[in-house]
């Protein structure tokens, strides 16, 4: 498998060079050069494998010969023997078929940990091979930033800097980071908005030169492996309701658009999905794209669901580079567009595919409060500010309700306890491994949103090439 870039000008990498390197020397993302296909029979044979079995089966297309199969497999099955159900990813029944899928059994409480997880072991399998060092720097809005420190704390061959907006994350996403006591783990507040952190971060990636002294890689999902460990959990749901002749249709909370790429991606391998629905709170940035063909980025405005504060989303170039037929130039002025004015448009042809398969709709804080109190109320059900912004968007956009609906389940309610209290009357609780979370000693340093700054900090500390 070789990878090319969505602005055509890096060279064609092997996955293992794409996971060290994160983002592409021309600023584009890497995507696989042609999708792997799942076929019926496929389909059929993996019904019976376990969550590690299937990831396995998932990523070794993706992978190639860079991990030999055995190794593979090895390490992907060791990535979820900690998480606390025995099926991985459970799937409840919400409604009439109608769907929840709980992506927050992994070590943080968070579906990035579904990828994350493997991706440490994937890490430390290529760099051991080539007796590398490697420096991860990462953006987070709250939940990246937690899953890559548990994934990577104390890994021998990883220095790992990681950038949150300072006072706009979860108390207890915060604490998820700071309080991690690894050498290796060094965790910086900009004070800023994520869409900051995350422009910091393309300026480091964009430095050749500084790119190269620190050995620098991505944990975000701008690193393909991201998105490749989140396919799995498409297919596994697809599998476990069999679904091969209704087809399936999905719900996702999303900011950044990597999750509910993942199910695009899943789709383009062969799954029967229907319809992909992206749920957005106040910073509604894709749903008024869906509406509109416009990409407008306006000023991120903190909301209940901080993980989804977010005006550029990044992943979405990946699907503008299949839309436009996989063509590199157009995506590159598009995007030097975007950067300059904080705008492009679609023509009408093309937003019409882009609906073919997606729905958007948005939730304000005081319709995600009205909704956790509704599905308690009525279920008994405690859901986190992001579950249950996706869900009510399925519900909104739902087109066939003879097709199974997925909800995508972000998050566990404990990392968002004071906006889950507020809304149910209830307030969740923290599992055993986390109960002493507030207790513990917090480590961060406060930067501001100066790429000098966090260039300098980074370079005292990072691993030389």
């Amino acid at each position: 498998m070789r990878y090319i870039s969505t602005r055509g000008s890096a060279p064609a990498l092997g996955f293992d060079e794409v996971l060290l390197t994160g983002l592409a020397a021309d600023g584009g993302l890497y995507v696989p050069e042609r999708w792997p296909a799942l076929s019926a029979g496929d389909l059929t044979e993996m019904r019976g494998l376990s969550y590690g079995e299937l990831a396995a089966h998932i990523l070794a297309p993706f992978v190639g010969e860079a991990i030999a199969g055995k190794d593979l497999a090895g390490l992907v099955e060791g990535a979820y023997a900690g998480f606390d159900h025995p099926e991985i990813a459970p799937l409840t029944e919400i409604g009439e078929n109608e769907w929840l899928l709980e992506l927050f059994h992994g070590p943080t409480l968070a579906f990035k940990d579904y990828a994350m997880q493997p991706l440490g072991r994937l890490f430390d399998n290529v760099l051991e091979a080539r007796g590398k060092r490697l420096t991860i720097v990462g953006a987070t809005s709250g939940d990246t930033g937690s899953a890559a420190i548990a994934a990577l704390a104390g890994r021998k061959s990883i220095e790992v800097f990681i950038l949150h907006p300072h006072d706009r994350v979860s108390e207890v996403q915060r604490r998820q980071m700071t309080t991690v006591d690894a050498a290796n783990i060094h965790n910086i507040a900009i004070e800023g908005t994520f869409d900051d952190c995350q422009d910091l971060l393309k300026a480091l990636f964009a430095d050749a030169a500084f790119r190269k002294e620190t050995r620098l890689s991505a944990v975000n999902s701008i690193n393909w492996a991201r998105i490749a460990g989140q396919i799995v959990y498409y297919v596994w749901a697809a599998l476990r309701l069999g679904v091969q002749e209704t087809g399936i249709a999905f719900a996702v909370p999303t900011g950044n658009f990597g999750n509910v790429y993942a199910g695009y991606a899943a789709r383009q391998m062969g799954l029967p999905i229907r319809q992909l629905v992206v749920g957005s709170n106040r910073n509604d940035i894709l749903t008024r794209f869906l509406e509109t063909g416009i990409m407008e980025i306006r000023e991120v405005e903190p909301s209940l669901s901080p993980s989804m504060d977010i005006q550029v989303s990044s992943n979405f170039e990946r699907l503008l580079f299949d839309l436009l037929d996989r063509q590199g130039t157009p995506i590159a002025e598009l995007m030097a567009e975007f950067k300059k004015s904080g705008r492009f448009a679609l023509d009408s042809e093309t937003l019409k595919r882009v609906r073919e398969l997606f729905d958007g709709a948005k939730l304000d804080d005081e319709e995600t409060k009205n909704a956790i109190a509704q599905i308690h109320s009525e279920s008994g059900i405690l859901l986190d500010p992001h579950s249950v912004v996706g869900i009510m968007a399925g519900r909104t956009r739902r087109r066939d309700k003879a097709i199974p609906m997925v909800a995508i389940g972000t998050a566990h309610p404990a990392k968002f306890p004071d906006a889950v209290e507020a809304a149910s009357g209830v307030r969740p609780a923290l599992p055993p491994h986390l109960a002493d979370l507030f207790e513990r000693t917090e480590r961060f340093e406060v930067l501001a949103n100066d790429l000098g700054q966090v260039r300098a900090y980074i370079a005292g500390r990072a691993c030389a090439a």
